[in-house]
């Protein structure tokens, strides 16, 4: 993740699953469900079994984020691990192969998320977030080794960066026990719309808006990206609230809508009297007849 196209695919997709995440929950508060209800593909294109498109998106993500790391940019290889040419046998490729193991664990996510939804059971669902919780904790382990080496502003931003991870490890975690806690559900969301924002901005600091590079030894520069991340918490919690409100709206339209087609579209009574029939022909006689 040492350029922009390393941090702009994980930052992409964990901000698409933490808005996802955002607006399940939202439904969920405002359904007063107590369990969040994930969709599903058809049962068409899979036969009996029930996959959602959360685990699909798990594996399709990071398997794209796998194929980046080893051929990309186009022409190279990095599958290659240890040069045994040498005689020292050095590691080759250790960023690449450290992401390959982030995106190896949430593909295993994904895995388990079939293997659950498939037979569901009981202890499907806490499976599945054990699974979850697992991979958060392969990445906060891997950042803390990623960081070797690497100058101060690198080290500050990793650093800002496991904090999201590892809380939501940690929320992954107690929902192993309890699954079903709509304040988790709000936090997690939380922390991953940061976590998603935050690696987002770290493609800005490849790429600055101002022209003008970080100060990798700056002292003020790293100053204010402590500030930033501060920024980013309540950023997250503005998106948090926005997708709410929007999903009310919606709610809220949606409700008194199918309310006014219930209102409006009644079924006919299946029997009639006959007085009632003979009084309908008696008017429509006339009408007929002028035609």
């Amino acid at each position: 993740m040492g350029t922009l196209e390393g941090h702009l695919l994980p930052g992409a997709g964990f901000l698409v699953f933490a808005v996802y995440y955002s607006l399940l929950t939202s439904l969920a508060l405002l359904r007063k469900q107590t369990v969040l209800k994930h969709p599903l593909f058809p049962r068409k294109l899979l036969g009996h079994r029930q996959v959602s498109y959360e685990a699909v998106a798990k594996m399709a993500i990071p398997a794209l984020g796998v194929t980046t790391e080893y051929f990309y940019p186009p022409g190279v290889n990095r599958l290659k691990m240890i040069d045994w040419k040498d005689p020292r046998r050095p590691f080759l490729f250790k960023d690449n192969w450290q992401h390959v193991t982030m995106y190896g664990f949430f593909i295993l996510s994904g895995v388990v998320d079939i293997v659950s939804q498939a037979k569901p059971a009981r202890w499907s669902v806490k499976l599945e977030r054990a699974a979850e919780a697992l991979a958060f904790y392969v990445l906060v382990l891997l950042m803390i080794t990623h960081i070797e080496n690497k100058s101060t502003m690198e080290i500050r931003v990793h650093l800002l960066l496991m904090l999201p991870a590892f809380l939501l490890a940690l929320i992954l975690t107690v929902e192993v026990w309890v699954p079903d806690n709509a304040p988790l559900w709000i936090f997690k969301c939380w922390m991953g719309l940061v976590l998603s924002t935050w690696m987002l901005q770290i493609c800005e600091m490849y790429i600055p808006f101002s022209g003008q590079p970080w100060g990798a030894d700056n002292l003020l520069d790293l100053a204010f990206l402590t500030i930033f991340f501060c920024w980013h918490l309540g950023l997250g919690l503005a998106l948090l609230i926005t997708i709410y409100g929007l999903c009310s709206l919606w709610h809220r339209h949606y409700s008194s809508w199918t309310k006014t087609l219930g209102a409006r579209y009644q079924r006919c009574p299946m029997e009639s009297s006959r007085e009632e029939l003979e009084k309908l022909n008696a008017e429509a006689g006339p009408q007929d007849g002028g035609v």
